[in-house]
């Protein structure tokens, strides 16, 4: 296959094991792009090229060069509005995302959060470094158990799901869904109750949200919905900060109503200076979660499955497929690093 290879802000290092980086150069007629005028690079590379490994624009001035394109393969892992994606529709082109790859990591760091929040582990921790640590039934009087407990999710794809899957051992007394674009029956067949957004925040001890952000959903959780969860419930951000209103939180968290942790804010680094870091009753993460070796390698591995499957003239299984009906709604933030 000819594939232009353009990842970033991912590095070959990062998304590749040294073996199948290998592999991936020795079986296909690779351009990596190493830097320079892109647009020349493109130009030179797109009407013979066949799969596509880029973040980069794809305008139909674009897609119009590259007349035997097949796939194009986001492994900075969103679906992004750069892209003329009714073009690629109308002519078969796959574009994909292997989206997936985060889900268990971000989910075991979710159970943590929930479990922290629960038991005060970081707060107790905090305290105990300050020398007024609580011993025994006292450092445990606002405290609960996670099992027998009522669980709620906000959006329930790959990672809400892969959350689900770890909480059988709590024996959960009820686990609630709130997801528009996905329909009853389907959410009854995978093990959970489907529910509005307000029953889910009333009726949840531990509400995970785990929701991509779209057109619809900026700001769902203002102060109006996060006034309905009961006192002492956990809150716990996972996927994208702007289904939060951080405004209302900053209202909310100091009063303890609710116990809070992110491991996303709206503005990434967060700015030494802002406001966020001096909220008290939040456990917070650097936007880490899903940051481990193994997770970031598992794209190297999704897109390499795929693209075998392209050029053996079958269907992409491994990463996500933009859907007609959904992908221009979508409005995650493209990566950066620092």
């Amino acid at each position: 296959m000819k594939i232009i290879y353009d990842p970033s802000p991912r590095t070959a290092e990062e998304m590749f094991s040294p073996e199948d980086y290998s592999s991936f150069l020795r079986d296909h007629d690779v351009a990596v792009f190493e830097g320079g005028d892109r647009d020349a690079f493109y130009d030179r590379h797109l009407p013979d090229c066949e799969i596509l490994m880029s973040q980069q624009p794809m305008d139909s001035g674009r897609l119009d060069q590259a007349r035997n394109l097949k796939a194009i393969f986001n492994v900075e892992t969103n679906f992004l509005p750069n892209i003329d994606y009714e073009t690629c529709f109308q002519r078969g082109i796959h574009v994909l995302a292997p989206s997936g790859v985060f889900a268990l990591a971000v989910a075991e760091m979710g159970l943590g959060m929930a479990i922290s929040l629960a038991r005060g582990i970081h707060s107790e921790h905090a305290r105990f470094l300050n020398g007024n640590e609580r011993y025994g039934l006292e450092g445990n009087s606002e405290a609960e158990l996670l099992t027998h407990s009522t669980f709620g999710f906000i959006g329930f794809g790959d990672l809400g799901r892969a959350l689900h899957a770890l909480l059988p051992g709590f024996r959960p007394s009820a686990v609630r869904v709130f997801d528009p674009w996905l329909p009853d029956g389907h959410l009854r067949r995978l093990g959970v109750e489907p529910a509005s957004l307000d029953e889910v925040l009333s009726k949840s001890r531990f509400v995970f949200v785990v929701a991509s952000i779209t057109t619809d959903n900026r700001h769902l959780l203002n102060r109006e919905k996060l006034n309905l969860m009961q006192t002492g419930a956990s809150l716990i951000l996972l996927s994208r900060a702007a289904v939060l209103d951080f405004e209302a939180l900053a209202e909310i968290a100091p009063s303890g109503m609710i116990r809070f942790a992110t491991d996303v804010f709206p503005e990434e680094p967060v700015a030494a200076d802002d406001p966020v870091r001096r909220l008290p009753n939040v456990l917070f993460s650097p936007h880490r979660a899903g940051a481990l070796t193994s997770a970031l390698q598992e794209i190297g591995k999704r897109v390499l499955e795929d693209v075998d499957l392209i050029a053996r003239g079958l269907p992409p299984v491994a990463c996500r497929r933009a859907e007609r009906e959904t992908v221009m709604r979508m409005r995650s933030k493209p990566i950066e690093k620092t």
